[in-house]
C-alpha cells in the first residue's frame, strides 16, 4: 500500500511540473532586434527568416517557426538586416531558439 502512495505522489508531482512547463512554454514574449535571412549569416543551406537579439554581450538568434508562411522572409532576404519587434511563442529545440510569430513590426526606414 504504502508503495503505491509513493508512486502516486511521483506521478503528482511529475503532473504538476509538466503543466507548469507548458505554462511557461504558452507565454509570449516580445523580441527587439534585426531580422534577416539565415543565409546572410551563413547559417544552413535553406533561406529563413531569424531574429538577432542582443543580449549582453552576445547575440541571441530566433529562427521563425512560420508553417511554411513566407511573409516575414521575403522583406528580408537578400536586403540586409530590419530593425524590428517580434511578438509569439519561444522554444528551444536541439539547441536552437525558435518563436512563432503572431506579430512582426518593422522599424520604419528612414
Amino acid at each position: 500500500m504504502r508503495s503505491v502512495l509513493v508512486a502516486s505522489f511521483a506521478l503528482a508531482i511529475a503532473l504538476c511540473a509538466s503543466v507548469s512547463l507548458r505554462a511557461e512554454e504558452k507565454k509570449e514574449v516580445t523580441l527587439k532586434g534585426q531580422v534577416v535571412c539565415a543565409c546572410e549569416l551563413g547559417q544552413g543551406q535553406a533561406c529563413h527568416a531569424v531574429v538577432l537579439v542582443k543580449d549582453g554581450d552576445t547575440e541571441v538568434t530566433y529562427y521563425f517557426r512560420d508553417a511554411g508562411k513566407d511573409t516575414y522572409h521575403e522583406s528580408v532576404c537578400g536586403h540586409g538586416r530590419r530593425d524590428a519587434t517580434v511578438t509569439g511563442l519561444v522554444a528551444e529545440e536541439n539547441g536552437k531558439k525558435w518563436i512563432t510569430p503572431s506579430k512582426v513590426e518593422y522599424v520604419a526606414k528612414k
